[in-house]
């Protein structure tokens, strides 16, 4: 996505003009205050008022009469120095004041600068009102005081006035013109000795590449901005240019560094820089599929810009907010915005802006549905000028449009993405490029050539989820290809090609391994999370309405969402096995993958190496079919219930006849492998007619079966863990201790989540008596409740060795979302490493649970592999939900 959040925090030049003057051209004092107001903007501010104050008190004893717009101009800087009031005081309080969010007042500060001054004093205060009009949204007046000033400045100052002017090009949207301005001036800066106006030139000149799409040149010169202000010590600038540098490598698709960078840089940002830092950290969030998460930091963006005047930064919200609409799938609310945004932007003489929200309105309508020839036309014009105005990417992605607008038409548009660049901008822009080119050769019935460009769609895909590592951020990527997918699932022909883009999808969502890097402070977190978890707990349980707030498990929940997402990848890049490696692992047994190919339901079977391929009928009646079934279930697992006992007969029988029967000559009476897609994860199947007495496992996806089934390690102890408030929990594990006499046994208060945690690892077996709870729409933070708080999901990425065989004797713990990233504790322990797991997706009977468990483990000791020894046991209806997840 272009984004249009102009010149993020960024080319908006204060950060030149507020390092101003050097000795040689400014009183010693005022310059001292002008550099303070570079590296520490309040105390500068401060003591730039006490200046002021003290020489308005010294003209009231001697009765001058001074109103605020006239100021002693007793010979300017230029002519030998002034007074406390003097013109560099004002210039320095100007130029803090904006960088506080103050930026009338610093705008006040310096017309009554310029008032007072005259000549080459002038001249620079000129140059300092560049960044502040700039800022005010007054680009005209902002070139045309850059214009006035530039004949009167010299050697450094030429040079600030040069990045300030760079700035005011780049936020009117004239990115080649900013470029070449800063790329003039940058070889005498660096020769100087002027960090600040080095590092802010610098500054503006990686922006002007970020949003030229040049990130090669871009990262470079943000890198040195960074290196330039921690060697001279100045804070400010330098946590200014960690955030443009943020913004250049999240543009470029590395997401986990750009996110550090921006917490890094926030911590020691104010007002309209802190504003823009929050901007494209939204922006950020919207591209990897988090709208939601980005409208609150838009939000409270937009009311800081607006509360302080700072129009520019306005505008480029507004814009951003239209992409977040668009992203949230509301084309109506994303028009309102652009709309507001475009207005913005001709009233601040912004043209080159104006056509960004051109962009994200042509976006909209073909969102809303639109496919009309007006668009089509309207979109190849707009292409033309965002070409013509340097924005390359948001051109590539109006064009796309056009060429889909076109062939729904029924026109022509190999031409249209003939100038489609798609090896270049972010991913998203290059996945859109490759669909496009697909739809445009499927259209000319070159099937070859269509299959090429999606599997060259989901190699960019591929390439871009590695860089994450969050597990919720690398299941959103498959919004980046789920349209491409659905085209490769279209065009595939026979079972082999549809098995294999269906697996490349679900291998976008889920890596290889997880391998997380420890984090210390995620782990503080993480704990303290885990005492405000058992004290709401604990007052619950005395009728207390719970401490603390709900805010302030959501502030802690939300550290460590973030914590996560910092972290560089840890995803392994091993092996994924393919279709020959799968098909000779399973030997006897048979696959079952199920697949959604547009509205309809597919399986692809493998047995004895040969696929094939079955249509199942309409999707959303196994989905509705699926949640009547889950609810029969549920009502079960609390009580007897002949009615639900009867639904939930009469609904498994459906389901049965939908999924499985038509298999059944393809599979015959084999142990199965069974991939669902979707909702179909959460469905209790051991309730299905066709599986009972079966041993099935149900898998993530074909490739995580065959890697999950890899050698084990010799060796391991058993751990057996009861946790507190389940009735029969202890009783539970009393019989399993006589089946594994020399096992790991934590309960009672010793049952604490680090304990049970550190005993999980290495461990060869594992099992885990407790009360469950699956957070929906927030699976990471989904809990065995134990002694002295929750054993969390996150908490489980401290386990070097998980478990290779792992046992959850707990309500709705083996539940995912994340769609087939199968997000949740059973899915992660998966990702972890763990070989299977048996988990229940539905509430079971607590005092079910123990003899069904001793059985359970007693075939397992007798060397039955877990989904055989699962698949031998009666099933009572109030078990229903366990299943066998994972190798088997």
């Amino acid at each position: 996505m272009t984004r249009a959040h102009p010149d993020p925090a960024h080319p908006d030049p204060a950060h030149p003009d507020r390092s101003s003057a050097d000795g040689d051209e400014t009183d010693g004092d005022e310059g001292a205050l002008l550099r303070l107001a570079a590296a520490d903007p309040a105390a500068a501010l401060a003591r730039a008022r006490a200046l002021l104050d003290g020489d308005e008190d010294d003209r009231d004893e001697t009765g001058d009469d001074l109103d605020g717009d006239a100021v002693d101009d007793g010979g300017g800087v230029d002519g030998g120095g002034v007074d406390g009031g003097g013109v560099g005081v004002l210039r320095a309080a100007g130029l803090a004041a904006k960088e506080l969010g103050l930026l009338e007042e610093g705008l006040a500060y310096l017309r009554r600068a310029l008032a007072a001054a005259d000549g080459y004093a002038a001249a620079q205060i000129r140059m300092s009102l560049v960044g502040l009009l700039t800022a005010a949204g007054d680009i005209g007046e902002a070139l045309s005081h850059a214009d006035e000033a530039a004949p009167h400045l010299r050697g450094t100052d030429a040079d600030r006035l040069a990045a300030n002017r760079a700035c005011a090009l780049a936020r009117a949207g004239r990115l080649d013109e900013a470029h070449d301005v800063a790329a003039r001036a940058l070889p005498g800066l660096r020769e100087g000795d002027d960090p600040v106006t080095l590092g802010g030139l610098l500054g503006n000149l990686g922006l002007a590449c970020a949003l030229r799409g040049d990130f090669g040149e871009a990262e470079a010169a943000l890198e040195e901005a960074v290196a330039v202000g921690e060697a001279a010590g100045l804070r400010h600038l330098t946590a200014m240019s960690k955030g443009n540098l943020a913004f250049a490598v999240s543009r470029r698709g590395d997401v986990p560094r750009a996110l550090r960078l921006f917490a890094e840089a926030e911590a020691h940002l104010s007002g309209e820089r802190l504003a823009q830092c929050r901007f494209d950290q939204a922006e950020t969030l919207i591209s990897v599929g988090l709208p939601g998460e980005a409208r609150p930091l838009l939000h409270a963006a937009l009311d800081a810009a607006t509360a302080n005047g700072y129009r520019c930064d306005i505008a480029d919200g507004f814009l951003l907010l239209a992409h977040a609409e668009l992203a949230d799938g509301n084309p109506e609310q994303c028009t309102d915005a652009a709309e507001r945004a475009r207005a913005a932007f001709a009233d601040q003489e912004r043209a080159g802006w104006m056509l960004l929200a051109e962009h994200v309105l042509v976006k909209a309508r073909w969102a809303s549905g639109e496919r009309s020839g007006v668009l089509l036309r309207t979109a190849i014009a707009t292409a033309d000028r965002l070409e013509g105005g340097g924005w390359t990417d948001a051109a590539d992605e109006v064009r796309i449009v056009a060429a889909r607008v076109a062939l729904s038409l029924g026109r022509p548009a190999g031409h249209l993405l003939s100038r489609v660049g798609r090896s270049r901008g972010p991913a998203s822009a290059q996945i859109a490029a490759w669909h496009a080119v697909a739809l445009e050769r499927s259209a000319r019935a070159d099937h070859e050539g269509a299959v090429a460009a999606v599997r060259a769609g989901l190699r960019v895909t591929e390439q871009y989820a590695e860089a994450l590592d969050a597990l919720d951020l690398r299941a959103r990527t498959t919004g980046l290809v789920t349209d491409l997918a659905d085209l490769g699932l279209t065009l595939a022909r026979s079972a082999g090609e549809l098995l294999t883009v269906e697996e490349r999808r679900r291998a976008i969502a889920r890596p290889v391994r997880v391998r997380p890097p420890r984090d210390p402070e995620r782990a503080a977190a993480l704990a303290r999370l885990r005492a405000f978890s058992a004290e709401r707990t604990g007052d619950t349980a005395r009728g207390g309405a719970g401490t603390p707030l709900p805010a302030d498990m959501a502030a802690l929940e939300a550290t460590v969402r973030a914590r996560t997402r910092h972290r560089p990848s840890g995803a392994s890049g091993g092996h994924s096995p393919g279709f020959a490696e799968v098909a000779a692992a399973l030997g006897d047994r048979a696959l079952v993958e199920l697949v959604a190919v547009g509205r309809d339901l597919h399986a692809v079977t493998v047995v004895a190496g040969q696929a094939q391929r079955h249509r199942l009928g309409a999707a959303d009646k196994a989905v509705r079919d699926t949640g009547l079934l889950r609810y029969a279930v549920r009502r079960l697992a609390e009580r007897d219930d002949p009615r639900a006992l009867d639904a939930l007969a009469d609904t498994a029988g459906r389901l049965d006849r939908r999924l499985l029967a038509p298999l059944a000559r393809a599979v015959g009476d084999r142990e199965l492998v069974i991939a669902p897609t979707g909702t179909l994860h959460g469905l209790p199947w051991a309730v299905l007619p066709s599986l009972d007495g079966r041993a099935f496992t149900v898998v993530p996806s074909a490739s995580a079966w065959a890697r999950a089934r890899e050698p084990a390690r010799g060796g391991g102890r058993t751990v057996l863990v009861a946790g507190p408030g389940l009735r029969h929990a202890r009783r539970e594990i009393d019989a399993l201790r006589r089946l594994h006499p020399h096992a790991t046994v934590l309960d009672g208060p010793d049952a604490r989540p680090e304990a049970v945690r550190d005993a999980l690892d290495g461990a060869a077996l594992a099992h885990v008596a407790a009360h469950g709870e699956f957070r929906e729409g927030n699976a990471l933070f989904s809990r065995l409740r134990l002694a002295g708080g929750p054993l969390m999901v996150h908490d489980l990425d401290e386990l070097a060795v998980p478990p290779r065989v792992v046992v959850l004797s707990a309500c709705d713990i083996g539940r995912a979302d994340g769609g087939d990233a199968a997000l949740g504790m059973a899915g992660v322990l998966l990702a972890l490493g763990a070989a299977t797991v048996i988990a229940s997706v539905a509430p079971v009977r607590d005092e079910s649970t123990p003899g069904f468990m001793a059985a359970f483990h007693a075939r397992l000791s007798a060397g039955d592999p877990p989904s055989r020894a699962l698949a031998a046991l009666p099933r009572p209806p109030e078990l229903a939900g366990f299943l066998c997840l994972g190798a088997g």
